[in-house]
């Protein structure tokens, strides 16, 4: 076969440098040359002697896969799939090549030229089959587009790096907000998010207000630091004594609220304000001293509440500490209608 005076090796050399991803057809259809682009899709790296049925599937338009009737889409975009996996699509244009004139005088049957792209496949294909620059038509875009490709999948990596930072650093500022530095609870901040959660969901819940009996003693006999051992001591017991769920807050000084989803019987909130009591009573170690102190608490149940009043039940649960201040310390109480009638002062 040739063409314009070339013979097909000469022709297979010259389509080598210009269509890397070529297949110079005879006329049955058979590959008599393949670009070095298409020996790397090919099984084995030879598809020469393979009918082009064996090595492409024709997707569309939908034609059989005998010769003439390929020479009849010639010029038309033709989608292509190989037939191996990874089954890359491909898109291809056909030529025809002139006939050739047979010893009697006779035109032997017309081969043809099948050039070849990736299209959007080129991402995939590249990795698949290993390409690189080498394997495209210096004039070839394909490799710019690549270029981009990375680029953008570089900066989208970048971009979704720093939306992690920035989410992370989002958080750990949302967290620093409700959280009190010295002793790892949470502050002021956090109350009315929790109680409006509880309050919209209809949990039932225990609100358990603490109060350190004998702390300023302690400040103003071993100082700030004997003191800020004390809390962060305290705070430590408390989180030993409640669940996770339930949410602790230092709301200043020495007094510190509980908020305890799910409790809603006496004898629940009382045991466990009973082993408050029990476990802030024991001594802190503070060098070579023993610090004590020791917690009085008041509380009130969100069952009392109808419709719930989350503003109620603060001031309840402080007149119920109040009372248990006003007791002895180192008490609990409960509140209730008779015991805020009772006026309880505040705590001495």
């Amino acid at each position: 076969m040739s063409f314009a005076g070339l013979d097909a090796e000469t022709l297979g050399t010259v389509l080598d440098t210009l269509c890397p991803m070529h297949l110079l057809l005879d006329g049955t259809g058979h590959i008599r040359h393949a670009g070095p682009a298409m020996r790397k899709l090919s099984p084995g790296g030879t598809p020469e002697g393979m009918h082009l049925s064996e090595l492409l599937d024709l997707r569309r338009p939908r034609a059989s896969d005998r010769m003439e009737a390929l020479l009849a889409l010639a010029g038309r975009k033709l989608h292509f799939a190989l037939r191996t996996p990874p089954r890359t699509e491909l898109k291809g244009v056909l030529v025809p090549l002139p006939a050739e004139a047979g010893a009697a005088g006779a035109e032997a049957p017309a081969g043809a030229v099948l050039n070849l792209s990736f299209g959007i496949s080129i991402v995939d294909a590249v990795r698949d089959f290993a390409l690189t620059s080498a394997d495209f038509a210096a004039t070839d875009l394909a490799i710019e587009m690549l270029y981009l490709v990375e680029a953008k999948s570089a900066a989208m990596e970048e971009l979704r790096r720093l939306n992690t930072r920035l989410d992370g650093a989002r958080i750990e500022a949302l967290e620093a907000s409700v959280t009190d530095k010295l002793t790892g609870l949470r502050n002021r901040r956090a109350l009315e998010p929790v109680l409006s959660r509880m309050a919209e969901t209809g949990t039932d819940f225990a609100l358990m207000h603490l109060d350190l009996d004998h702390f300023k003693h302690v400040n103003d006999t071993y100082g700030h630091a004997a003191g800020d051992a004390v809390l962060q001591a305290v705070a430590s017991r408390l989180t030993g004594c409640t669940r996770e769920r339930d949410t602790l807050i230092r709301i200043g000084g020495d007094e510190f609220l509980l908020v305890l989803p799910g409790h809603s019987r006496t004898e629940t909130v009382a045991d466990l304000a009973h082993r408050l009591i029990r476990e802030i009573s024991r001594p802190v170690p503070f060098g070579e001293r023993l610090l004590k102190v020791a917690a009085s608490v008041g509380a009130s149940l969100s069952r009392d509440y109808q419709p719930l009043d989350p503003v109620r039940m603060m001031h309840d649960a402080d007149t119920a500490l109040y009372a248990a201040k006003a007791a002895g310390r180192g008490i609990y109480r409960l509140y209730t209608p008779e015991l805020g009638q009772m006026g309880a002062g505040g705590p001495g």
